[in-house]
């Protein structure tokens, strides 16, 4: 959540995070609600949450302290000379609208509010988590802006509407504060796949693009070996999973598989659904510049010849969000 313009150690980072978190993190009860946060968010109505807000961390920057982009620009596919052919993007296919999100543009914004074959969309991703999901936008016939809080909850990006400003978490869509408390977003099919991937299924694609080259510096990754850590960052919680907590897992609903698995294995099959790995793509959360960033490689989830709703979070947040869930190992 946190992001700075070089990219430090997670050492450092923690070391930084803590005397910013003692120095402006009031205690309180689960219950209460910091006057700063009545102050900051006027229009959210805290009386009705799903949630204990003790549970709510400061990421670091303030509401929208990390801008969204809420007025996308897109150039063809072969127009894009700068990216690595490895490098990740989220891709999106709905009604024959094809559109790329560069992993290095979302790391430094993490929510795009779109209109995807005329459906108004939020591509979101949280690198804390490793979280990539696409949400439908209209909900109850109304269409919703989100931006960033610039809070946490285990870990994961705490998002909020422009229209009602009540807050929802990133990782399962789900209202959680305010307004629209209990509502579910709607998950849409969407892949995580390499730039080359990308380019040869859909030669004519479309690819965000920077307003602002100078903006951020797109292409770095402010998070330095954070996928090689021992412990998530800014994590209150439990994890007793099977594997390291960020390992990466291929999560679909309450079922998920190690990155590793299916790596080994290339194809598996489970009630279904079809996971299939191939290699060829960037860790965005590896090495300072995302392009050089070793292989994890790439993951396609199907059930028949229909994509799912899948991502590929890191363990210790499928199980925070997922505590009932099962990672098969086997």
């Amino acid at each position: 959540m946190i992001t700075f313009g070089n990219a430090l150690s997670m050492k450092k980072l923690a070391t930084y995070l803590s005397i910013f978190l003692l120095s402006n993190i009031a205690v309180h009860a689960a219950n209460d609600v910091p006057r700063n946060w009545k102050y900051e968010w006027a229009k959210t109505d805290f009386r009705k949450t799903s949630i204990d807000f003790s549970d709510i961390l400061e990421g670091g920057p303030p509401k929208d302290g990390i801008p969204s982009i809420d007025n996308p620009a897109f150039k063809a596919v072969w127009e894009i000379k700068d990216m690595g052919k490895k490098e990740p993007v989220i891709s999106l296919n709905i009604k024959g609208d094809v559109r790329a999100y560069p992993v290095r543009i979302l790391m430094f914004h993490e929510i795009v509010n779109d209109t995807v074959g005329g459906v108004p969309v939020t591509i979101t991703y949280c690198p804390l988590c490793n979280a990539a999901l696409v949400f439908e936008r209209t909900l109850d016939g109304r269409v919703l802006d989100f931006g960033t809080t610039g809070k946490l909850r285990m870990s994961d990006m705490v998002m909020y509407d422009r229209q009602s400003e009540s807050w929802w978490q990133q990782f399962t869509g789900e209202g959680i504060v305010g307004n629209y408390t209990g509502k579910m977003l709607k998950a849409i099919p969407s892949r995580i796949e390499s730039f080359t991937l990308f380019k040869n299924r859909h030669p004519r694609g479309r690819v965000l693009v920077p307003n602002n080259d100078s903006m951020r510096r797109y292409g770095k990754n402010p998070y330095v070996k954070y996928d090689s850590e021992r412990w998530p960052f800014l994590f209150k919680g439990d994890y007793k999973g099977p594997i390291r907590p960020l390992a990466r897992v291929v999560a679909v609903g309450t079922d998920a598989w190690p990155l590793s698995l299916i790596k080994k294995k290339k194809t598996i099959e489970h009630n279904g659904l079809q996971l299939s790995w191939q290699s060829g793509q960037n860790s965005a959360l590896d090495t300072r510049y995302i392009k050089r960033g070793k292989d994890i490689g790439n993951v396609i989830v199907t059930r028949g010849d229909e994509d799912v709703v899948y991502h590929i979070p890191f363990a210790f947040a499928f199980k925070a969000f997922n505590p009932k869930g099962t990672i098969y190992t086997e």
